[in-house]
C-alpha cells in the first residue's frame, strides 16, 4: 500500500531529524573523547579551562581560581607544572582545609577578560580571585586586547560546554598543509594576520639545549622590542588620555580592566590579590612593562588600598628573565620557575584568606 504525500513528507523529516541527532550525538562522543585526552595535557576540559573537570565544592573547601594568559595556563609544560597547580599543593601544606585552585588561563588573553570570565565562572562557588595579567597588555590604549575566547563559541555561551573538535580539526587540517609542523602553522597565519613582526612563542623551545634557549631569549626579546615600538609609532598624533582613575596613557584600558574586575569579586563577597608579573627582559619592552606597573601600583594604592580584601603582590623582581634556567622564550616559565612564583604567591593567598567570613 502505497503512502500518502503527506506521510512521505512526515518520514523525510523524522529521518533526517534522527541523522542529525544521530551525527550529533556521535560529534558529542568524539569532543567529550577529545577533551578526556587533552585535559590534562594542553588542552582545556568541557568546561573550558585547564586541568580536570572540578566537581561540587567539599564542605569547608577554600575555592580560588587564578585567571590571566599563556603564563597562567602553563604555556610549554604540563598541566600539573603549571602556576595554579603548584599553588594548590603548596596552599595544602598550610592550610587545615581541603583547597583548589582552579586555572582559569587562556592562551594571549589579557585583563579585559577578567570580568567575562569571572561572570562565566560564577557557578565554581571561588572565595578568592588572583589576577595574574599584563604581558598580553604591553600594547596598551595603542592596540587594546579586547580577547575573550571562550566567548567565541556559540555553544559554550549557551551552555557552558567548550567544543574542543573544531580547532582540533582545524588543526588537522593545518598540519596537513604545513608538513605536520602545527608551529609553522600558526606563525603563517599571524603573520599573515598581523604583519611579519608578530611574536610568535614555540613550546617546543622548552626541549632545547641551554644555547639553543639563549638564543630564542634574544630572538623573542628583539622581535617583542619591534612589535611594541611600531605599534607605538602607529598612535603618534593621537591624544593622549587618563582614566576617571588616575591612570594614563598608554594603559588606561589595562587599569579600567583589573578595577572592574576587582569591583565585581568584591561584590560578590570574594577575595582578590592583584599580580605585578616579573619584568619582561628586552629594553623597550621592560620600558613598558615598568611604566604599566607604576600604573598598576598607583591604582591599588589610590582605588583599593583601605580594602583588606585586596592585596596587590608585586612579583616584578622576583625572576630574572634573560636567563636561560628561568625560561625558554623570555616570557614563559619552566617548571621551577612556575614553583616559585606559585611559592612567592602562597603569602598573599593566605592574607586575604583570613579576611574570609569577616565582617566587612
Amino acid at each position: 500500500m502505497a503512502l500518502s504525500r503527506r506521510k512521505k513528507i512526515a518520514f523525510a523529516f523524522v529521518a533526517t531529524g534522527l541523522s542529525l541527532f544521530l551525527v550529533s550525538l556521535a560529534m558529542l562522543a568524539a569532543d567529550l573523547l577529545l577533551h578526556f585526552r587533552a585535559e590534562r595535557s594542553a588542552g582545556l576540559n568541557r568546561h573550558g579551562y585547564r586541568g580536570p573537570v572540578v566537581g561540587a565544592k567539599a564542605d569547608r573547601e577554600l575555592r580560588i581560581v587564578m585567571l590571566g594568559g599563556s603564563t597562567v595556563f602553563g604555556y610549554g609544560v604540563g598541566w600539573n607544572e603549571s602556576i595554579p597547580f603548584v599553588l594548590e599543593t603548596k596552599l595544602r601544606e598550610r592550610v587545615q582545609r581541603p583547597v583548589r585552585v582552579i586555572n582559569l588561563g587562556f592562551n594571549n588573553e589579557g585583563a579585559f577578560a577578567f570580568l567575562p570570565n569571572l561572570e562565566d565562572f560564577e557557578h565554581l562557588d571561588y572565595d578568592i580571585v588572583v589576577l595574574y595579567e599584563g604581558y598580553n597588555d604591553l600594547p596598551g590604549d595603542d592596540d587594546v586586547n579586547r580577547a575573550v575566547y571562550r566567548r567565541n563559541s556559540m555553544i559554550y555561551r549557551l551552555t557552558g560546554y567548550y567544543p574542543i573538535l573544531p580547532l582540533y580539526l582545524e588543526e588537522k587540517a593545518k598540519m596537513l598543509r604545513y608538513g605536520n609542523d602545527l608551529n609553522v602553522a600558526y606563525e603563517a597565519d599571524r603573520r599573515q594576520e598581523r604583519g611579519d613582526n608578530t611574536v610568535v612563542f614555540n613550546p617546543g623551545l622548552a626541549q632545547r639545549t641551554s644555547a639553543g634557549v639563549m638564543e630564542a631569549i634574544a630572538a623573542m626579546t628583539k622581535a617583542l622590542d619591534g612589535q611594541l615600538v611600531e605599534r607605538q609609532r602607529s598612535r603618534a598624533g593621537l591624544p593622549e588620555s587618563q582614566s576617571a582613575l588616575g591612570c594614563k596613557y598608554p594603559h588606561v584600558t589595562y587599569c579600567d580592566s583589573v578595577a572592574a574586575a576587582v569591583r565585581f569579586a568584591r561584590g560578590k563577597g570574594k577575595r582578590v590579590v592583584v599580580v605585578s608579573q616579573p619584568r619582561l627582559p628586552g629594553p623597550r619592552s621592560f620600558e613598558f612593562h615598568t611604566s604599566q606597573h607604576a600604573e598598576l601600583a598607583g591604582l591599588m594604592s589610590r582605588v583599593f588600598g583601605n580594602d583588606r580584601g585586596v592585596i596587590w603582590a608585586d612579583l616584578s623582581n622576583l625572576l630574572d628573565l634573560k636567563d636561560p634556567d628561568i625560561t625558554f622564550d623570555a616570557m614563559h616559565l619552566n617548571p621551577q620557575s612556575n614553583a616559585k612564583v606559585a611559592a612567592a604567591l602562597v603569602e598573599p593567598v593566605l592574607a586575604v584568606e583570613k579576611t574570609l567570613g569577616v565582617d566587612e
